[in-house]
């Protein structure tokens, strides 16, 4: 007998039937012998439409208001998934954000969880209840509602794992595990048995859409395993763990892509102390998050700096970035929201040479231009033009032999 926790994604919930096939997983989970824990996303499509809904109704939504609203979607699922489990003659029980005390910051739509109070879980385990959390939801010291961010169902399920002590936390979505590459691209993508934290954690970051990287830093910190499956059939799927040497010696795990990227250039900035940190103190002040920074050899007192952010940023990145060019005497604001990023990923990459080469040589002959490297120990990651993004993953994917198993 052990402690579950199983999340399930938006397109496992679409609609009753499929609500009825989760209860079914549910409960061969549960005849097991198992204490389970379910966290739910909105059914598919339903947080969208409730976006669409806040922004029909005013241009720039009241964050507190945004996030009381979209947080809806979720108790719709949780309680019928309760009232299926109840009706087929399984004691189970539905529990919004606030309820459980998922308690978080105060940052709206991005909201970190701080703490959470297992006492109402733990107290309905032992009467025998299958416990269904909202997933994607918390709420602050002042009792707000607040929201994860995108996917953030995934971050309620590990954290909820982390915090109860649980054996394994299953994510359930639509796809039966972590692949070398995206397969509605990449038709050779092959599904991994084992990857490792370090390694999910830089596909999450870099474009892979299974897991939402809060989701695993998580269970890296706390160490709990996670295997991804699918909702729709049954197999083992991939198992997100700690690190082995069986792991290294496969040099690269994985290509991934993001197409949610934006380039912004600050043309012949004053190369002196202190205006970097002007340039990017007012994006931290409104949570832009900036991922990969180049900065020019300077010349005659000015270089040119580029950075990236996320697309949907780029609007109000480009006001706060326009702003600060103008006060520290920068000349101009160049914006190309028509990039995306391509990343390779593989813990092996530390003790093999020669793998930048690989990449870059292997972009070279396909004819695809790099405009701007990041690398890690186990990630190097380059921005393309979006027009050759299916082009370079394919080709890195055969490069390095990724259909193969090892």
């Amino acid at each position: 007998m052990g402690l579950v926790v199983q999340k399930y994604g938006g397109t496992s919930v679409a609609d009753i039937k499929k609500i009825e096939n989760v209860a079914k997983k549910v409960i061969s989970t549960k005849v097991e012998g198992n204490e389970v824990v379910v966290v739910l996303s909105a059914m598919a499509g339903e947080t969208d439409r409730l976006i669409q809904l806040a922004y029909r109704a005013a241009d720039e939504p009241e964050e507190r208001e945004y996030d009381a609203l979209i947080s809806t979607g979720e108790q719709i699922s949780v309680t019928l998934l309760s009232i299926i489990l109840n009706k087929l003659g399984y004691r189970a029980k539905s529990f919004l954000g606030f309820q459980i005390k998922i308690l978080t910051d105060q940052i709206y739509q991005k909201a970190r969880i701080v703490h959470i109070d297992t006492d109402v879980i733990n107290q309905e385990l032992k009467k025998g209840t299958i416990v269904i959390v909202a997933g994607f939801q918390g709420v602050d010291q002042e009792n707000n509602i607040t929201t994860l961010g995108r996917g953030g169902s995934d971050t309620s399920a590990v954290a909820l794992a982390a915090a109860l002590k649980a054996d394994v936390c299953d994510i359930y979505t639509d796809v039966d595990g972590i692949y070398t590459a995206d397969p509605n691209i990449c038709t050779k993508a092959r599904r991994l048995d084992r990857i490792s934290y370090d390694e999910m954690l830089e596909m999450a970051r870099t474009g892979a859409k299974v897991l939402q990287h809060r989701s695993v830093e998580l269970a890296k910190k706390f160490e709990v395993p996670v295997y991804v499956k699918s909702s729709f059939s049954y197999g083992t799927g991939t198992l997100v763990t700690k690190e082995d040497k069986e792991m290294e010696k496969e040099v690269i795990c994985g290509v991934t892509y993001d197409r949610d990227q934006a380039k912004i250039t600050v043309v012949r900035v004053p190369d002196r102390p202190g205006i970097a940190a002007q340039l990017f103190t007012p994006l931290a002040d409104e949570n832009i998050v900036v991922d990969m920074i180049i900065q020019n050899a300077s010349i005659d007192g000015y270089t040119d700096l580029t950075f990236t952010v996320s697309r949907k940023e780029i609007k109000n990145a480009y006001r706060l970035i326009e702003q600060a060019a103008k006060d520290i005497g920068a000349t101009k604001v160049e914006v190309d929201d028509n990039v995306a990023k391509v990343s390779i990923i593989g813990v092996g990459m530390v003790s093999h040479s020669g793998v930048a080469a690989k990449m870059f040589s292997t972009l070279a002959r396909e004819g695809v231009n790099i405009l701007m490297i990041s690398t890690s120990e186990i990630k190097i990651s380059c921005i393309v033009q979006a027009k050759y993004t299916e082009l370079a993953v394919s080709a890195l994917h055969d490069a390095f032999g990724l259909d193969k198993t090892p």
